[in-house]
């Protein structure tokens, strides 16, 4: 299933046009520094993350999330963690593997996730890094997804919230 910008825009729809509710106070935003990382290497990095995090009959992923990200980084407050858990990947990246998120092979990308231990800690967007990496990077990379139309429909959610399926879709049964 290739995901599109469409798909993107109406995920971004879906969660409240560029997820202006979603609350994070950074540390770095409150001392007026610099963002640790720049908005092109959020990018890189999730589209990198993305790779390994999204089903394999997923395709088009990099337009997608470089499409969502659009949305997301100009929210202050998000984008300020989003920067954040972001630096700190790209950091543990460099330590562990001697290279960025982006320029490790997809086994490696996956082992480092785990190895941060993205995959079992709670979100919690001021957490550890652990739980920062979880709620900004793997759980904005699933909510991308699940929220778009075509997302949605890999799992069976043919319409999902936010997205106007079209009167026909109330017409008709669910499919077999």
């Amino acid at each position: 299933m290739e995901l599109t910008r469409r798909d993107a825009v109406a995920a971004l729809a879906a969660i409240g046009a560029g997820g202006a509710a979603t609350v994070g106070i950074r540390r770095y935003r409150e001392s007026s520094a610099e963002p640790p990382v720049d908005d092109s290497q959020v990018r890189e990095t999730l589209v990198a993350v993305a790779d390994v995090v999204y089903p394999d009959a997923v395709t088009g992923t990099a337009t997608f999330v470089e499409t969502f990200l659009n949305g997301r980084l100009d929210d202050p407050d998000h984008g300020a963690g989003l920067r954040e858990a972001v630096a700190d990947l790209e950091r543990l990246s460099a330590e562990w593997y001697d290279d960025a998120v982006a320029d490790l092979s997809a086994a490696d990308r996956d082992s480092l996730l785990r190895e941060v231990g993205s995959n079992t800690a709670a979100e919690d967007p001021d957490g550890t890094t652990a739980e920062r990496v979880r709620y900004y990077v793997v759980n904005e990379l699933l909510l991308a997804l699940y929220a778009s139309p075509t997302g949605g429909e890999l799992v069976g959610i043919e319409n999902p919230q936010g997205h106007a399926g079209g009167i026909d879709t109330y017409q008709r049964g669910p499919e077999p």
